[in-house]
């Protein structure tokens, strides 16, 4: 059992190179877990936790609608984004600069088989993150992600969560609003919800800039906490 998380910030990247980078990783910790079973080894299996910050693009999940994006392709094109149906759970949602994307790619037979625990470590870690800077979040019931003032009218999402897992292992992950520019949200229905709006961490403070790599210090020691792991 390795409860060991290499932790690798790939900086700026364009979005397809990064789950094609993601792919190759999800294979790799697979493939080794087929070889331990066909052929009765016990060879460890490694986790990632990759921090990258994503050019504007549109990502849709694959139960997602495409009603949800508002734009065409030459929409798209005018405001510089790209658009990828993938294979994550969740609807659409938009990545760009100023916003931390988070991927864990973890073996969970390395800290337990449970898919609805691991959504909410994850929730959790980033609503851990957010009481450090003097945020009261939560749960919104039936939608994933982080969210402030859940059941008022107020009701806005911080961080959106999306993953895949097979064989117990996990890929793509969640995305935390920090000094993005929210107006990109306005060209999609985000996470198919409709009357709720977004937010970022910037907004909710009231000032010029977070410190994202503080931010992602916070999420890596609350991670380590709740998943018992140790970052390398």
């Amino acid at each position: 059992m390795n409860k060991k998380i290499q932790l690798r910030d790939l900086g700026s990247k364009d979005y397809k190179s990064t789950w094609e980078y993601q792919e190759d990783l999800f294979k790799d910790i697979v493939d080794l877990k087929i070889k331990n079973r066909r052929e009765e080894l016990d060879l460890e299996t490694p986790n990632y936790l990759l921090f990258v910050e994503h050019p504007h693009v549109y990502t849709l999940g694959k139960s997602g609608d495409l009603e949800n994006l508002l734009l065409n392709e030459k929409q798209l094109e005018a405001k510089g984004a790209t658009f990828y149906k993938i294979n994550r759970g969740g609807d659409i949602t938009y990545h760009g600069p100023g916003q931390i994307v988070g991927y864990p790619i973890l073996d969970l037979e390395n800290f337990f088989t449970d898919i609805h625990k691991y959504l909410r470590f994850l929730e959790e870690s980033i609503i851990l993150t957010l009481e450090e800077y003097g945020l009261k979040c939560g749960r919104s019931e039936g939608e994933t992600g982080v969210w402030l003032d859940v059941g008022t009218p107020f009701a806005r999402k911080i961080c959106a969560l999306g993953v895949r897992a097979s064989r117990w292992v996990t890929m793509h992950g969640f995305a935390l609003n920090v000094n993005v520019d929210l107006g990109y949200f306005d060209n999609i229905i985000p996470c198919g919800i409709r009357g709720k709006g977004v937010t970022s961490l910037q907004v909710e403070l009231g000032v010029e800039k977070v410190d994202e790599t503080e931010v992602k210090g916070k999420i890596v020691k609350h991670m380590t906490q709740l998943f018992e792991a140790e970052f390398v």
